[in-house]
């Protein structure tokens, strides 16, 4: 069983096209027809339906794909052990919410970058339904996204962690630091938040629902920077992640808002599909990631 026939399979399940895969492998179409045709003949079954020009995996054909993919993950960790980070090349694609990106991604990527130099990394930003259906149609690699705790039985969670959400303000507002703050009052400063799709505001969206009130803000944005920007100009109250303010507020320039009637649990989460084959720069960018994860001075303090 040759390993280019497991790597064509898979790219071809993937894909759920023979010419996308033969030009993303660098193949004739042909060629990975035969590869498919070798493989079919060697297991003695039809991996792949082929109905009207629709390529579609037979129940014979998931059921190896899982196979198929642990293989190549073997061969490539057995090949990493030998030289780590030498030579790695290929692509990487990661869909990531926005905050995420700016605040807590680059470190990762950096070391990313210097150990895999050779690896051409793409970065999307979107908001949690798009990016979930890209990565479901294999558009990305990997997902790093913030949201309510999700389990799928077709993702592999690398790691979940909480994340709190704050209302902030600028250090000199009035209500600067204040505790047990009521929502009302909060609801009377002018709001500047993220886009409503994305997910704590979401959920804050819903928490209000619940007591009969609505959001009303004066300025959405998709950039947290963006926001942090203007409260420090001194404009209204945000609700934002507490890994998105902890510098400014521990700087001195915003400040936290409590209140009790509002309590929102978000988690960071980092997972690749199940069925993914696990190609090298993968592999290297998730440990580089689970390191981080465990080393809670790259990800700064809870508890502001």
């Amino acid at each position: 069983m040759e390993i280019r026939n497991l790597q064509s399979f898979l790219r071809v399940a993937e894909l759920g096209n023979f010419s996308r895969a033969a030009e993303e492998l660098g193949y004739s179409q042909p060629a990975v027809t035969i590869q498919i045709s070798q493989l079919e003949e060697e297991l003695g079954v039809r991996l792949f339906d082929r109905i009207n020009k629709t390529i579609r995996l037979t129940d014979q054909g998931r059921q190896f794909a899982e196979y198929a993919a642990q293989i190549l993950s073997t061969i490539d960790e057995a090949k990493s052990a030998v030289v780590e980070g030498e030579n790695v090349s290929g692509s990487l694609r990661i869909g990531v919410a926005e905050s995420l990106a700016s605040n807590i991604l680059p470190d990762a990527l950096t070391e990313f970058q210097r150990t895999c130099p050779d690896v051409e990394t793409t970065i999307r930003t979107d908001v949690n339904p798009v990016m979930y259906e890209a990565f479901q149609n294999n558009e990305l690699d990997i997902i790093y996204f913030m949201d309510t705790l999700i389990y799928r039985s077709d993702w592999i969670k690398v790691f979940e962690r909480p994340e709190p959400v704050h209302f902030v303000v600028a250090a000199d507002h009035p209500l600067a630091g204040k505790e047990h703050v009521p929502l009302e009052r909060i609801l009377d400063e002018p709001l500047m938040l993220t886009e409503k799709s994305a997910s704590y505001c979401y959920e804050l969206e819903r928490e209000l629902a619940k007591v009969g009130q609505e959001l009303h803000p004066m300025l959405e944005a998709g950039n947290t920077d963006l926001l942090i920007h203007l409260l420090m100009e001194g404009g209204g109250i945000s609700f934002l992640p507490e890994y998105a303010i902890e510098r400014q507020v521990r700087g001195g320039s915003l400040a936290v808002v409590k209140c009790d009637e509002i309590n929102i649990q978000m988690w960071s989460q980092l997972a690749y599909h199940k069925k993914k084959w696990m190609t090298p720069p993968m592999r290297i960018f998730l440990d580089i990631m689970a390191r981080m994860e465990g080393d809670t001075s790259k990800w700064g303090k809870t508890g502001l």
